[in-house]
């Protein structure tokens, strides 16, 4: 990824070695641009920063429109906004689709203990009751590992 700068500020971004050459149709290019070559054209690489840390549930990040110079390097940030409550309702429903598929999944593989020629174990009923009780855990529908029930 590549921006072009004019008189120190982002003229096109994102900008590629296909424009580059679109741009400047007598010029002869080789294969392989040197970056010597490029930052003759005021062409730059970019760069990405570490996107920083969010709450995937509550917030959304995205990448910044244009790239700023950072130590001497083009880069691109990101940006942190925070979700609609809608936003924020289709994340929770979509999570608790998954926990449900995961929990019935678990369930069903328990299934074989609930056979008439089978005892059921009381830690393994207590696992069973355990999952189906998931959806009024205080965690739902955002559940951590340890809000798992474990398998006896």
């Amino acid at each position: 990824m590549y921006v072009k700068i004019t008189s120190g500020s982002v003229d096109t971004y994102p900008y590629s070695i296909g424009q580059l050459r679109r741009d400047n149709p007598t010029i002869s290019f080789p294969k392989q641009i040197p970056t010597e070559m490029l930052e003759s054209y005021d062409v730059y690489s970019v760069a990405y920063s570490d996107p920083p840390s969010y709450d995937e549930r509550t917030q959304q990040i995205a990448e910044e429109d244009n790239p700023s110079l950072v130590d001497g390097v083009w880069t691109v940030g990101f940006a942190t906004t925070n979700k609609t409550t809608e936003q924020i309702a289709a994340y929770d429903n979509d999570r608790a689709v998954a926990n449900r598929a995961t929990r019935n999944s678990k369930l069903a593989e328990t299934d074989f203990y609930a056979l008439s020629d089978m005892t059921m174990s009381d830690d393994m009923k207590s696992f069973r009751q355990s999952l189906r009780d998931l959806p009024s855990h205080s965690n739902w529908p955002n559940l951590e590992d340890a809000d798992w029930p474990t398998k006896p």
